[in-house]
């Protein structure tokens, strides 16, 4: 089969379209055709080395597929065969095949194309998990979003408004603001317009919930913000500290978390999949449903071709993908 591979640490200018063999349906898990690839700053990082959990050298990057059953494992029921599914796998999925356990994989309504279907698995997997698995949002709840405007924000205040949350989103820029509109936060402020150091964004965000407080607190960006969205917390609060796009972790003062007895929540959704994949595969299935319902609409911004792919990452290297990037077909001619 083709493959995009890179031999050790480098670069996108490092990868090359090689022949390797191709893989084996393993015991419990599905050979895939490949039809289409989400991509992710992930990516990136493993080509260089420096993601959490690169895989050995050489490899191909892509962690998320949609694409056709072609053979099944030893324990895995015939009939998964023919089926299009969609997956996350960690990475390979620049080639034409891939495996995946059977358990998290999910068969794709046919109201769902490849593209859009390879778009949901990580950024929108990521959100549900957080918010339905580990912060417990219920409906009629406030949920508070910073980043909201940005690819995973968007998806947190997506995902909270189909749970039956109250959304609050934080988003610099009159385009980020729009988008998070858009996607169904009820109320949107820009962060950038307070003193982050004092009381100004909690009085802002206060004032415009009508005086109610934050349940959920989703944070993308850490550092002063974080801070600041806690001045905002309800009693037994939920705090997920998502990312740090900031530069600066946030620092948790455990006298104030007393007080309100809220709860901070760790969460790295990767980590699911060798510990819980059943969760994994039901948070995806509610995930496929929701889509195909109509009820979450992934942003995709560029459809490239299999042969393109460096074209394809030097796109979320430069920042110049307005929503999500997806590798469609294969040096083979796959049909979709």
């Amino acid at each position: 089969m083709k493959a995009w591979m890179i031999a050790e640490p480098g670069g996108i200018a490092d990868l090359r379209l090689e022949d390797i063999a191709a893989p084996e349906a393993p015991k419990g898990g599905l050979l895939i055709r490949v039809e289409t690839c989400g991509l992710n700053f992930a990516d990136l990082l493993m080509l260089k080395g420096t993601y959490q959990s690169t895989p050995p050298y050489p490899f191909a990057p892509g962690a998320e597929v949609c694409g056709v059953v072609t053979a099944v494992g030893e324990g895995v029921a015939r009939d998964w065969l023919g089926r299009r599914v969609v997956s996350y796998c960690g990475h390979g999925g620049f080639a034409e095949f891939i495996t995946a356990p059977a358990e998290v994989c999910v068969a794709v309504d046919d109201r769902i194309d490849s593209v859009m279907a390879a778009a949901i698995p990580i950024a929108y997997g990521s959100s549900e998990l957080a918010l339905a698995h580990r912060a417990r949002l219920k409906a009629g709840e406030w949920l508070l979003v910073s980043g909201a405007g940005g690819g995973v924000g968007l998806t947190a205040v997506e995902i909270g408004a189909r749970m039956g949350a109250k959304v609050i989103g934080l988003a610099r820029g009159v385009e980020k603001q729009a988008a998070a509109r858009e996607k169904g936060a009820s109320i949107v402020l820009d962060p950038g317009a307070y003193d982050l150091s004092g009381y100004a964004l909690r009085d802002a965000i206060l004032e415009a919930s009508g005086g109610a407080r934050m349940n959920v607190i989703y944070d993308a960006v850490g550092g002063d913000l974080m801070t600041a969205m806690l001045r905002t917390t309800a009693f037994e609060a939920r705090v997920l500290p998502i990312g740090f796009a900031s530069g600066t972790v946030p620092q948790f003062k455990a006298n104030h978390l007393l007080v309100k007895n809220i709860d901070v929540m760790g969460f790295w959704w990767g980590d699911y999949f060798p510990k819980a994949p059943q969760v994994v595969g039901e948070s995806f299935a509610r995930l496929m449903d929701w889509a195909a319902r109509g009820e979450i609409t992934p942003h995709v911004s560029n459809i490239i071709d299999f042969n393109e792919a460096p074209a394809a990452l030097t796109l979320l290297k430069e920042r110049k993908a307005a929503g999500k990037v997806v590798l469609r077909g294969s040096a083979s001619d796959i049909e979709i």
